[in-house]
């Protein structure tokens, strides 16, 4: 009897440690914190906010086949396919941002789906994470080698800051909070700016909006919040905020930002809407049949960049961390074939380099291919 009694106490008192850590652990400012009831009313407004969530206009479930989260988490883990990760560090340039002439037009891609743009004399960041990891922890999802190579120190004065949704590798909480001295304002879809204000950012320069709403940054220059196909959640919690992309408006230029998200027909009601993009920026990586709905292939990219009326097509969501079963470099090699009897120019930088966005073009083309790189992976074989 003493026997049993002894070990259900300790089976009660590691059940009672583990539940305590677990509090502490989600209690930690990373995971943020979800809208509350002082938000209800704006959010209950939005047309996109149904039986308590955020949903998107055509039916789109997490995922198409009948997998459950854990069963892809399982196959993730034992089931990875070879060349998730580059065989050597990446090839990277370092423009200095803080040193840039305000009057240059340019896009700088962060890696992944972050991004710095310069364009009528304002300086826009979206979605930065420059963190050494896109997961809650360290020592989860690691960047590649070699594409760490901006700190939030390297930024100068943000005009606006725009975060597309609340996942882990596109809202960075060491990112943001050092970011939090530059930034004059933030622009977010519903919901989101309770993660801001959770992290020390006034309310009075978040600008939380819905589908369809226009936040003016400048003179003659708006930033247009649009539908993206998703979904949202930091935890377990799902659609609780809401997810979308962006579109850069100035008098004499067009740039959009997809977000995530699956192909859909909003791309061509936004392509219409806009006459065109002289610049899109589309997710194109960590796709998988499984979750086809609310990430594109590099084929479905190339699709939503005609539907869009695009002059130029960068691709996002590829080059710094593993989502998906797929192969590193794949989503630029499908990409490539894919966008050859294209009437748009495909422009793949590297990471930090600039493209000026009078004449979009990259300094090394298929540098994922060729050249240095090459080189780097003979000697790692060797």
């Amino acid at each position: 009897m003493e026997t049993r009694m002894l070990i259900f106490l300790s089976c009660l008192f590691a059940v009672g440690f583990l539940f305590v850590g677990g509090c502490v652990i989600l209690s930690q400012p990373r995971f943020g914190k979800l809208p509350g009831e002082e938000r209800f009313d704006l959010i209950n407004q939005s047309p996109q906010y149904k039986d308590g969530n955020f949903q998107n206009p055509q039916q789109t479930p997490l995922f198409s086949t009948d997998d459950s989260t854990l069963s892809v988490l399982w196959s993730g883990l034992f089931t990875r396919k070879e060349r998730l990760v580059p065989e050597a560090p990446l090839p990277a340039m370092k423009t200095d941002l803080r040193a840039l002439d305000p009057r240059q037009n340019i896009v700088v891609w962060l890696g992944h789906s972050s991004w710095f743009i310069q364009l009528d004399g304002k300086r826009i960041v979206i979605d930065p994470i420059l963190s050494d990891y896109a997961a809650p922890f360290p020592f989860m999802n690691r960047a590649f080698a070699g594409t760490s190579v901006y700190t939030p120190e390297d930024m100068p004065e943000i005009d606006a800051l725009l975060i597309s949704h609340d996942h882990w590798d596109h809202l960075d909480y060491p990112t943001v909070k050092a970011l939090r001295p530059k930034v004059k304002q933030v622009i977010c879809p519903l919901g989101v700016g309770a993660y801001f204000e959770h992290w020390g950012f006034p309310t009075k320069m978040i600008s939380e909006e819905d589908w369809g709403d226009t936040v003016e940054i400048g003179k003659d220059f708006t930033v247009h919040l649009l539908p993206a196909r998703h979904y949202s959640g930091r935890l377990f919690t799902k659609n609780k905020t809401l997810w979308a992309g962006f579109a850069l408006v100035t008098s004499h230029r067009r740039i959009f930002f997809s977000g995530d998200s699956g192909h859909g027909p909003h791309f061509s009601d936004i392509g219409q809407a806009f006459n065109g993009f002289d610049l899109v920026l589309l997710d194109c990586g960590q796709y998988d049949p499984r979750w086809s709905y609310i990430h594109m292939t590099p084929e479905e990219a190339v699709t939503a960049a005609q539907d869009l009326g695009a002059k130029t097509l960068i691709p996002a969501h590829i080059g710094r961390f593993t989502i998906a079963n797929h192969p590193w470099d794949e989503p630029f090699q499908r990409l490539t074939v894919a966008s050859e009897s294209t009437s748009f120019r495909l422009v793949i930088p590297q990471i930090g380099e600039p493209v000026a966005l009078d004449n979009p073009s990259s300094q090394s083309p298929e540098w994922w291919s060729t050249g240095e790189f090459v080189q780097k992976v003979a000697q790692v074989a060797y």
